[in-house]
This record gives C-alpha cells, sequence and structure tokens, in this order.
C-alpha cells in the first residue's frame, strides 16, 4: 500500500517538475525582456566629407575628404597617406562620387594588395594647384606650408617623405607633377593619370577663347602666342621641369604617368616620358586604351595605388 501511494505521489508532480526545468533552459537560453539591453557602439564613419581647413595663405576655407583605413579607429599606428588630386571642374567630392575611391581602396586593403593608407582629397578650384602668376592665389604655398601640416596633426599619418604620395587626375595629375617636382623632400612617389600638360607649342596653340578661361587666370592674364610662355608657365610645366630641374631631385620621387591612347592629352604626355628617358630618370610610363573619361581612371586608380604603395613597405 505504501508503495503504491508513492507511486502515485511521483506520477503526479512528474508533470510538475519537467515544467519548471522547461522554464529553468528556456531563461537560459532565449534573452531576457526585462534584463539590460546591451549597448553595440556605432561604427566609426572612415570616409570623411565636407572637412574644412581656414587658410590664412588663401584667406578662406578649403574644403577636403579623407579616407580612412579599415582598422583607423580599432588601432593606434600611424599610416602612411596619398594626397588625390581631382580635375579641372571638380572638388573634393569627385573621388569619391565618380571615382569610387573609397571602394576602390577598401578592396585592395582587404585583398592585401594594398597598404592600409589614408587618402586626402582636398578642393583645388581651378588653380592647378600652383601659385598664380599675379601671385595672389598661392595654392601651392598653402598646400605646402599649411594643408599637409594640417593633415598630418589632426590625423595619424607617417609624416616622414618615404610614407607621403600623391597622385591625381587631369588638371590634378599636372598638379601631383608639379608639386613633386617643386617639393622632391615632401614626396616618395608621384603618380599622375591623364595628366593635363602640353608642350610649349600645345600651350601657344590652345584656342583663344579656352585659353583665357581656364589657363589666363593661373599663367598669364589674357594673352596670345608666344606672350603665353610666362615664367609662371615655365616654371610649373612639368616638361620644362624634367628637362631643367637637378637631377639629384628627380631621382629622390618615384615616377608613374598614365595616359589613354585616345586621349586629347596624350602628346603631352608622351613628350614627358621622352624628356625623362632623356635624362635616364627612372619612371613607369603607361599608354592603356580608353579616353579622358571616369572609367579610365577608376580602372587606373588600383595599379596607381599599387605603385606608390610599394614604396611605403620596408
Amino acid at each position: 500500500m505504501i508503495f503504491r501511494r508513492l507511486l502515485l505521489c511521483f506520477l503526479f508532480t512528474l508533470p510538475f517538475i519537467a515544467s519548471a526545468q522547461s522554464r529553468r533552459r528556456a531563461q537560459l537560453t532565449n534573452p531576457q525582456a526585462n534584463g539590460p539591453v546591451p549597448v553595440v557602439p556605432a561604427p566609426q564613419t572612415r570616409l570623411l566629407e565636407g572637412m574644412v581647413l581656414n587658410s590664412s595663405i588663401l584667406n578662406r576655407g578649403v574644403k577636403f575628404s579623407i579616407y580612412l583605413p579599415p582598422d583607423y579607429y580599432t588601432s593606434n599606428r600611424r599610416y602612411p597617406v596619398v594626397y588625390l588630386l581631382h580635375g579641372y571642374g571638380d572638388d573634393e567630392t569627385g573621388w569619391i562620387q565618380f571615382g569610387e575611391a573609397d571602394r576602390i581602396v577598401d578592396a585592395g586593403i582587404r585583398s592585401g594588395e594594398l597598404p592600409a593608407m589614408i587618402i586626402v582629397m582636398p578642393d583645388a578650384g581651378a588653380t592647378f594647384y600652383v601659385n598664380d602668376y599675379q601671385n595672389k592665389v598661392r595654392y601651392e604655398d598653402m598646400f605646402v606650408q599649411e594643408f599637409i601640416p594640417h593633415i598630418d596633426s589632426m590625423f595619424r599619418t607617417r609624416t616622414q617623405r618615404e610614407f607621403r604620395a600623391i597622385s591625381g587626375l587631369s588638371m590634378g595629375g599636372f598638379g601631383s607633377l608639379t608639386l613633386s617636382m617643386h617639393h622632391p623632400e615632401l614626396f616618395s612617389a608621384c603618380a599622375a593619370m591623364s595628366a593635363g600638360i602640353r608642350t610649349d607649342e600645345g600651350f601657344v596653340a590652345i584656342p583663344d577663347e579656352r585659353y583665357n578661361t581656364v589657363f589666363a587666370p593661373i599663367f598669364s592674364g589674357p594673352a596670345k602666342g608666344e606672350d603665353r610662355l610666362t615664367v609662371t608657365w615655365k616654371r610649373n610645366s612639368p616638361i620644362n621641369l624634367a628637362k631643367s630641374a637637378p637631377e639629384g631631385d628627380l631621382t629622390k620621387v618615384r615616377w608613374y604617368i598614365d595616359c589613354g591612347d585616345d586621349d586629347a592629352l596624350t602628346v603631352g604626355n608622351a613628350m614627358l616620358h621622352l624628356a625623362l628617358l632623356d635624362r635616364k630618370i627612372p619612371h613607369e610610363y603607361r599608354v592603356r586604351d580608353g579616353a579622358h573619361t571616369w572609367s579610365y581612371w577608376r580602372s587606373g586608380l588600383p595599379d596607381a595605388l599599387k605603385f606608390v604603395g610599394a614604396g611605403f613597405h620596408r
């Protein structure tokens, strides 16, 4: 009798034991609605646009965009930096909006084809990245004396020249060549794409309307014929600099030149190549199928950055 009573009591309480065990398992495996909600920090933005340097040399703000590598906010390391210059009629947003530079650099870093690097894209308006003939708009002075120091102070860059390079397209290709030829102590490499460079003969032959709109404000004021070949033009022409700059300065920089075979600027780029060849200045020269288009520059940017990035390795 006693055994039968114990057996009935056990069978009666078994469902309640199983139910309690199930509740305990659920508490251990399911999120608790009444517990604290974990706080997950929002990812830091690695593409900063609309940044401004207040320039005392230009007496105005200079906008820039900057790309930071994937591990920038999770490390304390310093990074090499590439200044990536836009073309005529564009601004600091062009290389992102049309060139997809952030996507291209991200993919290159993640695949290991590029070292982690910072990319800086300043707005230069229509200055050609030089000081104008009246010395009123001193963009080159601003770039060297204010802009580079500002970037080095605000971001974790490596500040030695061996970890600083410059690149650009069209007017920005012109600027990258001129700035690095004028300041080889600042840049270890230059990659110029479809650079807006011309021989003296080609510069003289530019139609008057285009010359007076695009070039006259920087190099001469309204001018015709050989009156266009001012001191400002000669001082900033990459072809003339390749012929006249001290050999020791030119060999400090690693040079990369890329221009499409259907580009109107291919003659000037070829003449720069020949001028460097004549002086036995080491450089890379590329002629690919293409014209003066964003599709050409997007497809060329990975190799240009691989070239400059190779110099960042030890």
